[in-house]
């Protein structure tokens, strides 16, 4: 991936961000993440995505992984499609202004608040 937004061709690349997304749909659908705590790390590590091209493409591909998966939960009763829908109207607001700020904060500081949050998160997991 280059700054311009233009995604690498090569057969590796290809293969990387199948798995990539392999790895993320996986986790997605047992954990109910894998966007910011798979796709994103590996997005940099492994293809070479800056820090800000690969939070938008793991955003733009959690819209499917999370379609997807949230399918066998509702055919077996388990989504609160009235609760959904009040995240959903939350999420909206909250990710129009997450996205804004993202844009502007530079690589470091926005890898650095990924990495924090994703510590406290098992801090809190573990504690409770």
């Amino acid at each position: 991936m280059t700054g311009s937004g233009t995604v690498r061709t090569g057969a590796g690349d290809s293969l990387a961000l199948i798995a990539i997304g392999t790895a993320g749909g996986f986790m997605g659908g047992l954990l109910g993440l894998g966007g910011g705590v798979v796709m994103i790390p590996l997005l940099v590590a492994a293809v070479g995505f800056t820090q800000h091209e690969a939070h938008a493409t793991s955003l733009a591909a959690v819209i499917p992984i999370s379609a997807v998966a949230a399918v066998p939960f509702s055919i077996e009763g388990a989504v609160d499609w009235q609760l959904a829908t009040l995240l959903a109207v939350g999420a909206l607001v909250g990710a129009v202004l997450g996205a804004r700020i993202m844009a502007r904060m530079n690589a470091g500081r926005l890898r650095l608040l990924l990495a924090g949050f994703m510590v406290i998160s098992a801090i809190s997991l573990l504690a409770s």
